[in-house]
């Protein structure tokens, strides 16, 4: 029985570089809540959160970087060297983020919650799931993926690897084994078989697609099957700059979602955003010139807000090419405002933008919601 009553834990599991993100954006795709406890721990040491205090008094000043906040790089290499150092570290962040686990999911209104985490077998995290699902990928291609997209030398990429339990032992206790070495189409339909097949609420009909009307404009969630149609407007509305296939849309299906704006039959918009780490992003905003802007933007982010606030969000950062930035009077209605990353003041707000925010994009900002998980106790 799971420990929240009424929802269905899936504990999603599988060593670095394996694709477990992946997997739970999938899964959220299918209207599970996705909770990602390794992000939760990093939040926990930030400055300002619960655990900071206990980190730099148990390890030393020296883990501080210039700014003030622990030096997770430092950090890293010393708890991955030192079994003691990482029992302490373990000590002092499982509590909290268990913690913080427990308020999110008390919180969801899915009935599915997907717990995400490369130690969910070894602690506490395993008696909250109702099933273990593991993702795996040869070593091989999870050597290739922490050069190629976490920018690691090899040696330190296979340090990286090794230093954690064999993949093989998640492997041998796992309920659903996800292989994630090929193509992003080939996992989502293992992930499809496995939630139909195992998932007891999946066995209800279908949902149907939501939609948000205003007038002649209707927004609606778009979904994967839906990969070359967007891939075509994004191509056209860009005027050919950026050239998308129906792959690199599958492939951007394992970070975001997205939302057709449509005018009768036609789409005349997209917007594309991610959540991650209780922060939305919104990366991708296509309007075509037809549609008055403000009314496409107001109706559009209502329905990025909306979904991001069901998903406990506590900010919503905007990424605009400077063309649409511009108008201020906009922004402000939808009261949202120029940021710099520094502005942000929350650490995890600030990874958000470093991480997301692509090159010649203004930054706007809106806090969705006061009341913090993690905040200083």
């Amino acid at each position: 029985m799971s420990t929240w009553p009424g929802k269905y834990v899936i504990g999603l599991t599988g060593n670095i570089a394996t694709g477990k993100s992946v997997v739970r954006k999938m899964l959220e795709h299918l209207d599970a809540y996705g909770i990602d406890a390794d992000a939760l721990s990093h939040r926990a040491i930030a400055q300002g959160a619960p655990g900071y205090r206990s980190v730099v008094d148990t390890f030393g000043k020296w883990v501080l970087a210039s700014d003030g906040q622990i030096d997770r790089v430092k950090l890293a290499h010393l708890v991955f060297s030192n079994p003691g150092a990482l029992d302490a570290l373990e000590i002092i962040i499982h509590p909290l983020v268990r913690q913080a686990v427990d308020i999110l999911a008390r919180r969801a209104s899915q009935k599915v919650i997907v717990l995400e985490a490369i130690k969910i077998l070894e602690g506490e995290l395993r008696s909250y799931c109702n099933t273990i699902w593991v993702v795996d990928a040869s070593e091989e291609i999870r050597m290739l993926r922490l050069i190629q997209k976490r920018n690691m030398d090899s040696e330190t990429a296979w340090d990286r690897i090794h230093a954690q339990s064999p993949q093989a032992e998640k492997v041998k206790v796992a309920d659903v084994i996800i292989q994630n070495s090929k193509s992003f189409e080939e996992t989502w339909k293992q992930v499809l078989e496995a939630w139909q097949s195992t998932v007891p609420v999946a066995k209800a009909p279908p949902a149907p697609v939501k939609r948000t009307q205003d007038g002649e404009l209707t927004v609606r969630r778009a979904r994967p099957q839906e990969a070359q149609d967007i891939a075509e407007f994004i191509t056209r509305l860009s005027g050919g700059q950026r050239r998308m296939t129906r792959m690199d849309v599958m492939e951007a299906f394992g970070e975001k979602a997205f939302l057709f704006l449509s005018r009768g039959d036609d789409v005349v918009g997209l917007l594309g955003w991610q959540v991650e780490n209780l922060v939305a992003r919104v990366d991708d905003v296509y309007i075509d010139a037809s549609v008055p802007l403000a009314k496409a933007m107001k109706v559009m982010t209502a329905e990025s807000e909306k979904a991001s606030r069901e998903l406990q969000c506590e900010a919503s950062l905007l990424f605009l090419p400077p063309a649409l930035a511009q108008y201020g009077e906009i922004w402000e209605t939808l009261e949202y405002s120029a940021r710099s990353v520094k502005d942000l003041v929350i650490r995890a707000w600030q990874d958000a933008a470093m991480e997301s925010m692509p090159p010649g994009t203004v930054l706007l900002f809106k806090q969705l919601r006061k009341d913090r998980i993690l905040r200083p106790v």
